[in-house]
């Protein structure tokens, strides 16, 4: 035993077991992730049962059963449920009933020995709403401007074809909005500032006014055709509504033009869930959010990360390398570099929040706002760059992640040997292409590790980014059609940001908390993907100057 404890076995096993400890745990917390935040998407049954109130009235009850739990029927009794037997502890069950412009509650948490027979009628609609939530009922009517056109078992292949119709419709009244109307507005924001600059400049004459007003009665005679294009398809879109009866009896008319989707969960089939199931995964990923961010997909807040992190690591990789390079193959050794040193791995301890102040008093307002004195006068009081934006959240984290690359870049021009250094200038190669032909190449691994390193803790930060540019809902992409293209003074989405707003901000947390894992499993995906990327760049340059460094 002493020899076996001497032989350092020991010590191999218990590494060996806490590498596979942590590897479980990271598995697990993936796996819980992946479970909260996936099933969100696949199609529920919709359960249809009796309740009976505290003052012994039975009423209907339509939705969802998400959850069961046990409590103390003591507990229950003293809310003033009417709960029989001699049991000490009861379940109850959270229900989402949806209709929250009927019922005013979203979920509510009911006893179960208070519920009737439970059924799932295949008849049942469920209707995702741009507004309002889910509906669920029973569909009794479609009627077109207020006429009935279908009821009864006829209603539900007619309201089949005339969503499509709607959303159709829908889409194209968006793409109007968004494109052809944005457009207009975008060129009429841009003649006022034209003519605002000429005004400071002193040189907006008659004729540059009279050009201007021509420009802009040509805009907006634009604007109004489409205007007027916009309100026949307003009114079509809007002459369709189903009639559904709810829970409690009631008949609720819904516009199509406020539904996004419906379907009869009830009656799907396995093939039909899982189309239906991709497809809200790939709205998830791909529109945008609505109903303050708990319906809907997370597209900007996808793009935001990902621009911010490239953007980002484009200015944190030269900046780190050159000063690694300043400090390893220029300066000299002394107390004043031994000085720095410290100080870089120091910085890299700081809190990320103190980056973010510095980030909102330095880039913001000193910098962005002189940049609005100098080359944005005709803007002001509105600023440009002089208020959080793109730009100013990529320099904070590039600030924040930059001790991260000096101290890798500085590894690996320090495992570079003295040989092959000496070896290049024997040749005749100067100083200069000694680094950038020999000693950079190889030490570019570990230049890939530190922005590896930089990018992964840059796309979780969410502290900083609250003070310098992250919101909670974006109105427009930093990327669009018009000139210069990539709009870095704008504010943007961020998936960190958006798992803090949708997990504690949320009026409904219930229904916001599967997409908070969701969000959060496509973070580290993000970080994974962007990860990966890297990791194959440095194997491969690994691979390539294998040679050299086996000199």
């Amino acid at each position: 035993m002493r020899d076996w404890y001497k032989s350092g076995s020991p010590w191999i096993w218990l590494t060996a077991g806490a590498v596979a400890a942590c590897v479980l745990v990271v598995i697990g917390v993936l796996a819980l992730t992946a479970g909260r935040g996936l099933g969100h998407f696949w199609p529920k049954p919709v359960a249809e049962t009796t309740y009976t109130e505290r003052d012994g009235s039975v009423i209907g009850l339509i939705g969802e059963l998400r959850d069961r739990e046990e409590v103390a029927v003591r507990r229950l009794r003293e809310a003033g449920f009417d709960i029989k037997g001699d049991a000490a502890f009861a379940d109850r069950v959270l229900v989402k009933m949806g209709n929250r412009d009927v019922t005013g509650a979203d979920f509510r948490w009911f006893p179960l020995p208070l519920l009737g027979e439970v059924t799932y009628p295949r008849d049942i609609i469920t209707i995702e709403r741009r507004e309002w939530g889910n509906f669920y009922g029973h569909l009794v009517s479609v009627k077109e401007n207020g006429q009935v056109v279908a009821s009864g078992e006829a209603a539900w292949p007619e309201l089949q074809q005339r969503f499509q119709r709607a959303n159709d419709l829908f889409n194209q009244i968006f793409r109007i909005e968004k494109n052809e109307i944005g457009k207009i507005n975008y060129g009429l924001e841009q003649l006022r500032l034209q003519a605002r600059k000429l005004e400071i400049q002193g040189q907006l004459t008659n004729e540059r006014k009279a050009e201007f007003e021509q420009r802009r009665t040509a805009l907006n005679g634009e604007f109004g055709a489409l205007q007027e294009r916009l309100n026949g398809l307003r009114q079509e879109i809007g002459r369709d509504t189903l009639v559904g009866r709810v829970m409690d009896g009631k008949e609720v008319e819904v516009k199509l033009a406020l539904v996004a989707d419906v379907y009869r969960a009830n009656d799907m089939g396995l093939a039909d869930k899982i189309g239906h199931y991709i497809e809200k995964v790939g709205e998830f990923v791909s529109e945008d959010p609505r109903e303050a961010n708990t319906e809907g997909g997370i597209f900007p807040a996808i793009f935001g990360t990902v621009m911010m992190v490239m953007l980002m690591a484009v200015m944190v990789t030269p900046l780190g390398i050159m000063a690694a390079i300043y400090m390893r193959e220029y300066a000299k050794q002394g107390p004043l570099i031994q000085a720095i040193r410290i100080s870089v791995n120091n910085l890299a301890g700081v809190p990320s929040i103190v980056y973010g102040v510095f980030g909102l008093g330095f880039f913001v307002y000193f910098l962005g706002g002189n940049i609005d004195q100098l080359f944005y006068p005709e803007a002001l009081p509105a600023p440009t760059f002089g208020s959080p934006g793109l730009l100013w959240a990529s320099l904070t984290l590039a600030i924040l992640t930059l001790p991260v690359v000096i101290v890798a870049t500085e590894e690996g021009l320090a495992r570079v040997p003295r040989s092959v250094r000496e070896g290049s200038l024997a040749l005749g190669a100067t100083k200069a292409e000694t680094l950038m032909r020999t000693v950079l190449p190889m030490a570019s691994p570990a230049m890939m590790t530190g922005l590896i390193l930089a990018v992964a803790r840059a796309a979780g930060e969410v502290a900083p980014l609250m003070l310098v540019g992250v919101v909670k809902l974006a109105p427009a992409l930093p990327l669009d059609q018009y000139f210069p293209f990539l709009h870095l003074e704008r504010k943007f989405m961020h998936l960190g940001f958006h798992i803090y707003d949708v997990g504690f901000q949320s009026p409904n947390v219930e229904a916001a908390r599967p997409l908070v894992y969701a969000t959060a499993l496509l973070l580290v995906i993000v970080i994974m993907v962007l990860n990966l990327a890297a990791i194959r760049l440095r194997n491969s340059l690994r691979e390539k100057f294998r040679g050299l460094e086996s000199v």
